[in-house]
């Protein structure tokens, strides 16, 4: 049977007997591929009672149906499994891009599932049909960026490289892996492939075309997504962009993932010569602590992303971390001597350096820290954990929650109900408000004005009360909405930066497309899916990961809450719209600062939410009704079993 859009084959891997297996991705045709495969292949084959770092855990290396396909931004990859950096370890995913996942399929496989525990380290070879697990003790205690380098010394610079850094190594929790062009993969993951001692995964394009069903209207759909892209709405370019960062243009060079053709991806050469990603939060995590030590920009912020990439550190958990110590330092809790960490000097290249090396290594006080921000603050009593809160140090120059519910309400269940950060579904309606904030301010050439903003409301998130945020009113379907669009989006990967098109410049009503990605897929599988069914898509897979979270100790709408200073600490910054500026009732500007969120408005949204999920609204339960209308009878089984099924 010839299968379009797939490689049609998934490799297994038991590190334990060495041995591998395939097979058919046909198998979860259903779930279409990423987040969604990844998701049915966790809820077979991962029991509740695994630890993280069990041998029995799996790690899911997957692409979706789009990867491989020239001019289309659909070669992001997903690593996926139960994390140690949740407390209790439950599952999550790290996202990523570059040229990894492209090349997976060009060698022949959709994903990997790796299971088991080798009894010293390997890394796996993908080449000229062959798996081969290879010794890799030449490359164990070495940098993810070094070993990659040393791999493709070895095998060809055509070779690219999933691997971990000593962080992994040691089990830390914020651990990632990093791929080629410094794509990397959070949701301490990394920590799990270091528990399996597999240092990395090299694979081999073969050169395998992926086939598509309708190529020719798939050349007229990436033709008109690209006419698309030229013509989305501007926003003014300094207003709303962060401080401090100057113009270093000449220092940058695009670096697009796959089949982008396009992007803010980008590769920085600082002046000694050296070379990496330095883009979104890598680029900023250490940045205003670099300006406020030394006075002025210079690349102490890009050898910072470097420090942690090579060692295999999630920059959000250290910023996190850095955060705690330096509040913990000016409370007089703890002193440079105390931990041998020179807090005081937080911003200078000598305190991330030795840091970042204390943490990924587990020496000394790095070994407390390695264990995540909260365990840490434990550790150190309550005078530390009142300083910090869930998203960073209140009284330092880092920022607060990203696109958080004190400021926009819709993001409070966005917040609340996914294991990580959910940056895909934050984007969406925080990309476009700046562009109506560029209009409101009188900004020249703005054109997203409050009727053009309340016509794409309407359109991508269900009523013109979504994006009036002194109210709760239609939250909840904004909410569901974002959800769905998200996971389906999550399924085929595309790229966060691009989808959805929610804003046009040249159309009349400057509305945007939100059919394209279901007529992407239509056209690559040749199996026709409009867009309510790519939205159906995404509502059984997220229904899948909610039931994974259930079966694993989440306890439906009592953990769907959020951290306590969102209700008590009232909001004064956020990184991308400074004045905190949202539409009021009557369309004219309010600031939210100094706002907290609503605890009455919070659970009456969460009410309605339910609702519109068809879940219980008194327990945030599913019922056996949804899941057996989404295709999962086998899962609400399994949910009755324990009584979390209504």
């Amino acid at each position: 049977m010839e299968t379009f859009g797939y490689a049609g084959k998934i490799l297994r891997v038991d590190l334990s007997s060495r041995k591998t297996s395939q097979v058919s991705t046909l198998d979860y045709s259903k779930f279409i591929g990423g987040r969604g495969i990844a998701a049915k292949v966790y809820w077979d084959e991962v029991s509740p009672a695994i630890n993280a770092f069990d041998a029995e855990n799996r790690l899911i290396f997957i692409t979706g149906p789009l990867a491989g396909i020239p001019r289309i931004p659909g070669s992001r990859w997903q690593v996926c499994g139960k994390s140690p950096a949740l407390i209790p370890h439950q599952f999550c995913y790290g996202n990523l891009g570059g040229r990894w996942g492209a090349n997976l399929k060009f060698a022949g496989y959709d994903g990997i599932v790796v299971h088991g525990r080798s009894e010293s380290p390997v890394y796996l070879f993908l080449h000229d049909n062959v798996a081969e697990l290879k010794d890799a003790s030449h490359l164990w205690g070495k940098g993810a960026i070094e070993s990659r380098q040393i791999l493709k010394e070895e095998m060809g610079s055509d070779v690219s490289v999933a691997a971990i850094g000593p962080a992994g190594e040691h089990m830390v929790t914020m651990a990632i892996i990093l791929a080629d062009n410094d794509a990397s993969g959070s949701g301490g993951l990394g920590a799990v492939m270091g528990s399996k001692r597999l240092k990395a995964i090299a694979v081999k394009n073969a050169g395998k075309a992926v086939k598509i069903a309708q190529p020719e209207k798939l050349e007229e759909l990436i033709n008109y997504h690209r006419g698309l892209r030229r013509i989305r709405i501007a926003v003014s370019p300094n207003r709303y962009s962060v401080d401090l960062i100057p113009s270093f243009d000449d220092r940058l060079q695009r670096d697009p993932c796959y089949g982008c053709r396009g992007c803010f991806r980008a590769i920085y050469k600082a002046e000694d010569g050296q070379e990496g990603k330095f883009m979104c939060h890598s680029c900023l995590f250490y940045q205003p602590w670099a300006v406020k030590y030394y006075g002025q920009w210079n690349d102490v912020p890009f050898y910072a992303t470097r420090l942690c990439n090579d060692y295999g550190l999630d920059t959000k958990a250290v910023e996190l971390v850095i955060s705690l110590l330096r509040g913990c330092y000016d409370a007089g809790i703890l002193t440079d001597e105390d931990i041998a960490i020179p807090i005081s000097g937080a911003g200078s290249l000598q305190f991330i350096e030795t840091l970042v090396r204390r943490i990924a290594r587990r020496e000394g006080f790095g070994d407390v820290l390695a264990k995540g921000v909260a365990k840490a603050a434990d550790s150190l009593g309550p005078e530390a954990k009142e300083q910090i809160n869930a998203y960073g140090y209140l009284g330092g120059p880092s920022y607060t929650d990203t696109y958080g519910p004190r400021l926009y309400l819709t993001s409070a269940l966005l917040y609340a109900m996914e294991p990580r950060l959910p940056m895909p579904q934050l984007h969406e309606l925080g990309g476009i408000i700046p562009k109506y904030l560029s209009w409101a301010k009188g900004d020249e050439g703005a054109i997203a004005s409050l009727d053009v903003f309340r016509s794409i409301a309407r359109r991508f998130w269900g009523s013109d009360m979504a994006v009036v945020f002194p109210t709760h009113e239609g939250k909840a379907l904004a909410v569901k909405k974002i959800q769905d669009r998200a996971h389906a989006k999550e399924c085929l990967i595309l790229c966060d930066f691009q989808f959805p098109i929610t804003d046009l410049a040249s159309s009349e009503d400057h509305v945007g497309d939100p059919a394209l990605e279901s007529r992407f897929l239509s056209a690559v599988i040749g199996t026709e899916v409009d867009e309510e069914g790519f939205y159906a898509i995404g509502e059984t897979v997220f229904n899948l990961q909610r039931a994974i979270r259930l079966r694993e100790g989440y306890l439906g709408r009592q953990a769907d809450s959020l951290p306590e200073h969102c209700y008590t600490v009232p909001l004064e910054y956020e990184m991308s719209n400074h004045e905190c500026l949202v539409p009021g009732l009557d369309g004219k500007l309010v600031s939210r600062k100094g706002a907290v969120v609503d605890r009455g408005a919070f659970e009456k949204i969460k009410d309605e939410y339910y609702q519109l999920r068809q879940w219980g609204v008194t327990t945030g339960l599913q019922t056996r009704t949804k899941l057996e209308e989404l295709g999962l009878k086998d899962v609400a089984d399994k949910l009755e079993e324990k009584g979390l099924v209504i």
